[in-house]
C-alpha cells in the first residue's frame, strides 16, 4: 500500500479540523490565542483528544484500549524523535493518524516541549481505562496532575513561558477545570461505571454510593448535597488558587485565559445549584451566558 506523504500544512490542517469538530466547553485554540500559537495547540489536542476516545471507546475490551495506547504511545516517541511512523492507521486509530503525529513531531521540535507531559497524558488515559474508583481526594488530585496538568504546561511552553511559578498557578486552574467537568458529568460517568468522587470524601457526608451495586444506572449516582458542595468548594478553591495566571501572562493569551477561568467558574457555579444528579442533566454554559462572561471578561479585576 502506498502512503501519501504528509505536508506539515496539511499535518497541521488536519489538527486544526479536529480542534474545531470537537469543540467543547473551554476554548481550544480559539480566536483569543495568538495565531502564531495555534496550530500548535490544535497538535497536541488532536493527539490527546485521539488517546482520550480510545481510553472511552466502550465498544473495545480493555485490553484492545490499553493497546491502542501503547501504540500511541510508540508514535509519539517516534515523532518526539524527529522520525514519526508513516504507516497505515491501526483498527480504532483515527484516519488522521499520520497527520496528527507528523504535526506533533513539528510542535515539538520547534517550541521544545517535554515530552514527559504528553506521556503523562496517555498514562492518565490508561488509567481511565483499569480505575473507575478514588479512594482519597490526594488519588484523584495525582490524576489530575497527569490527566490535566499537562495541558497547561504544554500551552504555557507553546507560548515560550518556562517557569516555576507560572506551572503552579496553571496547575491549580487545570485541576479545578477538570474537576468541574468531573462534576458536571457525574450522571454521565456514572452511566459508564465510573465516580470520581473520592470515597473519603463520602465517608465525610456518610454518603454510601461507593458501596452500592449499580444496578440501575439511569437513577445515577446517589450523592448528598454536603457531598456535592464539599467537592465543589475544594475545586472553588484551585480555582482562586490558579487565578493569578490570568493576569501572569501578556497579550492575547492572557484574555483566553481569563475566558476560560470564567467559564469554569460559571459551570462550577451551575453544578453548585442544581440538584446532586438530575437524571439527563448536564449543568453547561449557554447563548444566555454569554453577557455575563463578556461583561466579567470586560471589567476583569
Amino acid at each position: 500500500m502506498v502512503i501519501h506523504e504528509v505536508s506539515l500544512a496539511e499535518a497541521y490542517a488536519a489538527c486544526e479540523r479536529t480542534a474545531r469538530e470537537h469543540y467543547e466547553n473551554f476554548p481550544v485554540a480559539s480566536l483569543l490565542v495568538p495565531s502564531a500559537m495555534r496550530r500548535h495547540i490544535a497538535a497536541v489536542y488532536a493527539f490527546a483528544r485521539a488517546a482520550d476516545d480510545f481510553a472511552d471507546e466502550e465498544a473495545r475490551s480493555d485490553s484492545e484500549r490499553l493497546a491502542l495506547l501503547d501504540g500511541w504511545c510508540v508514535r509519539l516517541r517516534a515523532a518526539a524523535a524527529g522520525s514519526p511512523l508513516s504507516a497505515p492507521p491501526a483498527p480504532g486509530e483515527p484516519a488522521e493518524t499520520n497527520e496528527i503525529f507528523r504535526a506533533l513531531g513539528a510542535t515539538i521540535e520547534q517550541r521544545m516541549l517535554p515530552v514527559r507531559l504528553l506521556e503523562d497524558l496517555l498514562s492518565a488515559f490508561r488509567q481511565d481505562v483499569t480505575v473507575h474508583r478514588y479512594e482519597t481526594w490526594a488519588d484523584l488530585l495525582d490524576y489530575c496532575r497527569r490527566s490535566a496538568n499537562p495541558v497547561g504546561r504544554l500551552v504555557l511552553r507553546i507560548a515560550g513561558h518556562v517557569d516555576e511559578q507560572l506551572d503552579a498557578w496553571s496547575d491549580a486552574l487545570c485541576t479545578a477545570l477538570q474537576l468541574t467537568n468531573f462534576w458536571q458529568d457525574l450522571y454521565v460517568d456514572w452511566t459508564r461505571g465510573r465516580l470520581y468522587v473520592p470515597a473519603d470524601v463520602q465517608r465525610v457526608h456518610d454518603d454510601d454510593t461507593r458501596q452500592r451495586v449499580i444496578d440501575d444506572a439511569r437513577s445515577g449516582p446517589h450523592l448528598s448535597r454536603s457531598t456535592i458542595l464539599d467537592v465543589v468548594n475544594r475545586t472553588r478553591t484551585l480555582f482562586e488558587t490558579g487565578r493569578p495566571l490570568c493576569d501572569a501572562v501578556p497579550g492575547r493569551l492572557r484574555y483566553e485565559l481569563r475566558a476560560t477561568w470564567l467559564g469554569g467558574v460559571r459551570i462550577l457555579d451551575r453544578v453548585a445549584a442544581t440538584e446532586p444528579v438530575v437524571v439527563g442533566h448536564r449543568p453547561s454554559l449557554g447563548a444566555s451566558d454569554a453577557p455575563w462572561l463578556a461583561w466579567h471578561l470586560l471589567s476583569w479585576r
